[in-house]
Order: C-alpha cells, then sequence, then structure tokens
C-alpha cells in the first residue's frame, strides 16, 4: 500500500525543465528583437547622419563657388553698372546660401539673430558702396562730357575713354631736353588751366582720388637715361601747373599738391603705327596729363565687405 502512494506521488510531481526552457526562449526571443531595433536605429541614424554630411558638404561646395563667383564679379565693377548689379545679384544669392547654412546648424536663437544682423548690416553698407560706385561712374561722364566741352575749339583733344590729355614731347621740348620752350609755356599756359580748372571744381573735386602728370619716351636709348628723360620732363610740366603765374589759383594749387602724381615710365608703354608692330617714335616721346577717380577705394570697400562674410 505505501508503495502504491509512493509511486503515484512520484508521477505527479511539476516538471520544472519545460518551464524553464520556455522562459529562456521566450528571452531569447525578445533579445533577438532588441538587438534586431538597435541595429535597425543604428542603421537609421547612420544614414541620417550621411544625408546630413552630404547636404552639409553640397552647402560648402555652393558656398565656396559662391564665393569664387563674387570675387571675379569684383573686376568687373569698374567697367559697368551692369556688371555692378550682376554681382549684387550673386552677393544676394551667396547671402541666401549663407542663411539656409546658418539654419542648417545647430546654432541658438541668439546665435541666428546675431547672424541675420550680420547679414542686414552687410547688405545696407553693400547697397550704400553700389550706390557712391554709380555716383563715381556717373561723375566720370559728367567729367569727360566737361572737359570735351571745354577744349571743344581747341586743338588739344580730350581722350573719350579716360578723359586724358596728351602734350608730343617734340611740342614741349627740344631733342634729348627736359626744359620747356618758350613757345610751350604759351600752350601750356593755355592749356593747363582749362583742364585742371575742370578736375578742381567744386562739384567734381570731392571724386578726384588723384591727378597724374606721367612723361613718356620713344625706344632710342637706354632705359634707365630715358627713365630719367621721361621723368623730368613730366617734372617740368608738374612745376608749370604749380606756378601761380600760369593760370591757376593759389586755392586750386593748395589743392592740386595734394592730388598730383608724376610719374616717368621711359619706353616702358611705347604707342604703335595702326595695325603694325612697329613703334610710332614721334607719338611714343609724349607727356601726358590723366586723372584718376575714387573707384579704387569702392572696389576695396566692397572686397572688404565680401571678406567679412
Amino acid at each position: 500500500m505505501k508503495n502504491r502512494k509512493k509511486g503515484k506521488s512520484a508521477f505527479t510531481e511539476p516538471s520544472y525543465w519545460q518551464s524553464y526552457s520556455d522562459m529562456m526562449a521566450a528571452l531569447l526571443l525578445i533579445f533577438i528583437l532588441i538587438i534586431a531595433i538597435t541595429l535597425a536605429i543604428y542603421k537609421q541614424k547612420r544614414t541620417d547622419l550621411e544625408e546630413a554630411q552630404l547636404q552639409l558638404n553640397a552647402t560648402q561646395t555652393e558656398l565656396e563657388a559662391s564665393k569664387a563667383d563674387l570675387e571675379a564679379s569684383r573686376a568687373d565693377l569698374e567697367a559697368s553698372k551692369a556688371d555692378l548689379e550682376a554681382s549684387e545679384a550673386e552677393l544676394r544669392n551667396s547671402l541666401k546660401e549663407l542663411e539656409e547654412a546658418y539654419a542648417q546648424a545647430t546654432m541658438t536663437q541668439e546665435e541666428l539673430n546675431a547672424a541675420h544682423l550680420e547679414i542686414d548690416e552687410a547688405r545696407a553698407e553693400l547697397n550704400a558702396t553700389k550706390s557712391e560706385l554709380q555716383d563715381i561712374i556717373g561723375i566720370r561722364t559728367d567729367i569727360i562730357g566737361e572737359l570735351q566741352t571745354r577744349f571743344s575749339n581747341s586743338s588739344m583733344k580730350v581722350d573719350a575713354q579716360t578723359g586724358s590729355i596728351t602734350f608730343s614731347s617734340d611740342v614741349l621740348f627740344r631733342y634729348n631736353s627736359a626744359t620747356l620752350t618758350p613757345e610751350s609755356k604759351t600752350t601750356l599756359k593755355e592749356i593747363i588751366p582749362m583742364y585742371l580748372g575742370v578736375l578742381l571744381q567744386e562739384n567734381f573735386r570731392p571724386y578726384i582720388a588723384e591727378i597724374i602728370i606721367e612723361g613718356h619716351t620713344d625706344t632710342d636709348g637706354d632705359y634707365q637715361s630715358n627713365m630719367t628723360l621721361s621723368y623730368n620732363r613730366a617734372n617740368s610740366v608738374a612745376k608749370f601747373c604749380m606756378d601761380d603765374a600760369n593760370g591757376l589759383t593759389e586755392s586750386q594749387i593748395n589743392t592740386l599738391q595734394k592730388l598730383m602724381t608724376v610719374n616717368g615710365r621711359s619706353f616702358s608703354n611705347p604707342i604703335y603705327q595702326a595695325n603694325s608692330s612697329v613703334v610710332d617714335m614721334e607719338a611714343s616721346r609724349r607727356v601726358e596729363i590723366k586723372f584718376r577717380l575714387k573707384e579704387d577705394e569702392m572696389i576695396n570697400k566692397i572686397s572688404e565687405v565680401l571678406n567679412q562674410q
């Protein structure tokens, strides 16, 4: 009887191994799911990171391309008003790309506001510089027009592109000399007050950066001796201009002293015969008087604005 009870008790004893196996299988399944989810999240994050990197690289490339375009436009600013407007359009595109770059970066709102403020200030400065440069471009036309009007009844011609006038050295000086002849002084006394009087008048003076007297020789002789001769000839004309007995007022002479530059160019810039590589010796011997407006200063200001971006 006891054996029967003992056998029955052994048969009905619960199986712990089956429950443990089920639990381990469930844990393994959960672990596999966790690994799969983790890998999926990692893959998605990596994909997002690669896309963000590609987008950032593309933005950087666009910014570098835009900067190159702006540098190229700088050389065209002096040519015409149309080129300046094209440069302004390129700058607007660059500023827009810069704003997008700032937006894509993880900037704080305060930093973003500061960036927008800098962009607005740069745009305002460029617009102001554009206005000044447009004024100067118009001033050049006005000055040349005024000079041509003044010399309409004179044998001396004003260059329609640069506004310069040119004296033949054969008219002003004797051979290999830097001393003005009596006849040339009569000519200069008539021409100099007419030409410089226009450049120094009140409505043009603020735009004049430099008045240049430049001597040139033909190609006969060595470079250094011609350099000395060309400078001395230009300097003789400059001294004549500075003499208040020759037509300019004391006030004009004082202003001229701040603007005048005297250069000797030897035979570095000869004049050639038409459609030929042969030097025109007579035409090459000359003294030029010309002026430079403040265009270079404007271009430098624009360059500084662009470099700050």
